[in-house]
C-alpha cells in the first residue's frame, strides 16, 4: 500500500446548509485554519452534478493546505472531483467493490456501529481500508437517521476491537466531550455541527483541536 496515514485528529463531515452563514468554501478553510486534519464532503439532498460543484469548490478551497478531501457515499464521483478518496456506511458500497472503484493511492473509510462491523472489517483483505468511523457516540440532529448512540464506553469497546486499526470517533462530539474519551481512545475525532454551525469556525476547530491534544 503506498498511501501515507490519514491524519484523523480533527476530522470535519460537512454540512452545506449549516455553513450557510459563511458559506462552504469559506468555513472549511477558516476550520482548516483552526487545525482540521481531514475533510469529508457530505450532502445527501445534492444531485451528483451539485455534489461535484461542491467538491470542486472545496478543492479550491483546501488548496496548499494538505487536507485530503473525502467525499461520502459516492465513490463513482471521487475521479471527477479529484478528491483524495471516500468514505462509506453499512448500506452503501462495500468496501471491497469501493475500493476497486479508487484504486490503490485513494483513501477508503467505513462506518462501524458495532463489534461485529469492525471485526467484518478487520477480516477485510489487507489495503482496503485506511480507517474506521464509530459511533455515533451521542445522539446527534446532524443525521437524523443514525444508528442508535453507543457512548464512550461503546466507544473504546470498539477501539479494542479495532485493535490498532486508526479510528475516529463521530456523533454529538464537543470540544467538552473529547476527554472523555480517555487512554487508549479512538485516533481522531469527527464532527458536523460543532464547526459548521459556529459562528467563528476557525476558533471552534482550534479549541476541537486543543481539547484532541490535551
Amino acid at each position: 500500500m503506498t498511501r501515507a496515514p490519514i491524519d484523523l485528529r480533527l476530522y470535519l463531515v460537512t454540512d452545506t446548509a449549516r455553513t450557510a452563514r459563511h458559506g462552504l468554501g469559506a468555513t472549511v478553510r477558516s476550520a482548516v485554519d483552526g487545525g482540521v486534519t481531514a475533510v469529508q464532503l457530505r450532502d445527501p439532498d445534492a444531485s451528483d452534478e451539485e455534489f461535484v460543484a461542491l467538491g470542486l469548490l472545496l478543492r479550491h478551497a483546501l488548496r496548499d493546505t494538505g487536507v485530503p478531501l473525502l467525499v461520502n457515499d459516492r465513490v463513482h464521483l471521487v475521479e471527477r472531483i479529484g478528491a483524495d478518496g471516500a468514505h462509506v456506511g453499512q448500506g452503501d458500497l462495500p468496501p471491497v467493490e469501493a475500493r476497486s472503484v479508487l484504486g490503490h493511492e485513494a483513501y477508503l473509510g467505513l462506518s462501524c456501529h458495532t463489534a461485529e462491523h469492525v471485526r467484518a472489517a478487520a477480516a477485510l483483505p489487507g489495503g482496503t481500508l485506511d480507517y474506521l468511523g464509530l459511533g455515533p457516540v451521542w445522539a446527534t440532529a446532524s443525521k437524523p437517521d443514525h444508528a442508535p448512540p453507543v457512548g464512550v464506553d461503546g466507544v473504546r469497546e470498539l477501539v479494542e476491537v479495532a485493535a490498532g486499526m486508526p479510528t475516529v470517533a463521530i456523533g454529538g462530539i464537543t470540544a467538552d466531550r473529547v476527554v472523555e474519551f480517555g487512554t487508549p481512545g479512538p485516533h481522531g475525532v469527527a464532527v458536523v455541527s460543532a464547526i459548521c454551525g459556529a459562528e467563528d469556525p476557525r476558533a471552534a476547530a482550534a479549541e476541537l483541536r486543543a481539547a484532541v491534544s490535551a
